[in-house]
């Protein structure tokens, strides 16, 4: 896709690019500060224990970009992140092989009640990602809920759902065959470690459903070894380091993948779009419509699905967005140093 020229940027953000470092170097942190926006952008509903989503933007040589690690990440996690915003603000991205990418409707943790409401937000998406096992709830909660998705999307549908490695092996199993009528496309990080994965998918084997593995390959300490033993391996390019570390991964391994997001603004969806589009194959549709789970976002023109598609485009946000959601001081001051942190982790 076509870089952001530097007149296409919102004159009220200033325009101010970072500098790119010598013979590829990682900018300082002071370019990368130099351009901060911390917004606090609150959400449609609850997701993930949260109502308000932060994010720091960033500005470099070829666009905007997006670091955003969840709080509870430690430096050493959250810096990959910081790696991933740099690699898209800082250096083209790669070849586009689409220009437009499928993507899946996201349904939180709701009642099943609420479900046809989540699901009018993602018009045209024929596959639906739906989280359970969330904290406080049980597994008739879970089942009525995908119940409820399935009949909203009718047979020709694809229901994946999302535990968030919530369950241990036993529990894991039993939800599964419960949901397992409802025929699902697969089930994304059921138990939290690689081990037990295995063990679960040898357990399952008479229900065919693939296994697909999120925070047991981003957080290994092997990435593509992990990422060979599963079914489905969940790329998001921010957690991963970037879309170039994400490529080599789905190419290194060979198992089918699936874009997704972290709850990104625009921006970082944008990046997540990117790589999904670079891909030379895109088997399932991908987790890039989060931005409809946004009460609000960063730009005028958002990355939201529409026939069950986004485009693939940088984003350019808007300062007056910006300045409406902009975050106080005292969590501008929490990102800024934690960027800080983070940046003196990485690698010349």
């Amino acid at each position: 896709m076509v870089a952001v020229r530097r007149d296409s940027v919102d004159p009220a953000l200033g325009g101010v690019p970072g500098r790119r470092g010598q013979d590829g170097a990682v900018p300082d942190s002071a370019d990368l500060l130099q351009t901060l926006r911390v917004v606090a952008l609150p959400m449609v509903t609850r997701f993930r224990g949260i109502t308000v989503r932060e994010a720091a933007l960033l500005e470099g040589p070829e666009g905007w970009t997006e670091f955003a690690p969840f709080p509870e990440y430690d430096d050493r996690e959250a810096a990959r992140w910081l790696a991933a915003a740099i690699e898209y603000g800082w250096s083209s991205p790669p070849a586009a092989r689409r220009d437009r990418v499928p993507v899946n409707a996201t349904v939180p943790a709701v009642d099943a009640a609420r479900v046809p409401g989540v699901l009018a937000r993602f018009p045209g998406c024929r596959t639906a990602k739906v989280k359970v096992a969330e904290a406080g709830s049980v597994l008739a909660d879970d089942v009525a809920r995908v119940a409820a998705v399935r009949d909203v999307l009718g047979a020709e549908g694809r229901v994946r759902i999302d535990a968030n490695a919530a369950w241990n092996v036993d529990e894991a199993e039993h939800a599964l065959r419960a949901l397992a009528p409802f025929d699902l496309e697969y089930a994304e990080q059921p138990c939290a470690s690689l081990d037990e994965l295995l063990e679960l998918r040898d357990r399952i084997r008479d229900l065919a459903v693939p296994i697909a593995g999120d925070e047991s390959v981003r957080r290994s300490d092997d990435p593509l070894a992990a990422a060979s033993r599963v079914d489905v391996v969940v790329l998001k390019a921010a957690p991963l380091g970037g879309i170039a570390a994400a490529l080599r991964l789905a190419a290194d391994s060979g198992t089918p993948a699936v874009v997704s997001s972290a709850l990104d603004t625009s921006v970082g969806l944008a990046m997540g779009a990117h790589l999904a589009a670079a891909l030379p194959e895109l088997p399932h549709d991908c987790g890039l419509g989060t931005g409809a789970l946004l009460a609000a976002d960063v730009t005028d023109d958002p990355l939201l699905p529409g026939d069950g598609a986004i485009d693939v485009r940088r984003v350019v946000p808007s300062g007056r967005l910006l300045d409406r959601h902009a975050a106080d001081a005292e969590r501008t001051a929490w990102w800024r140093d934690r960027i800080r942190r983070c940046h003196a982790l990485l690698p010349a």
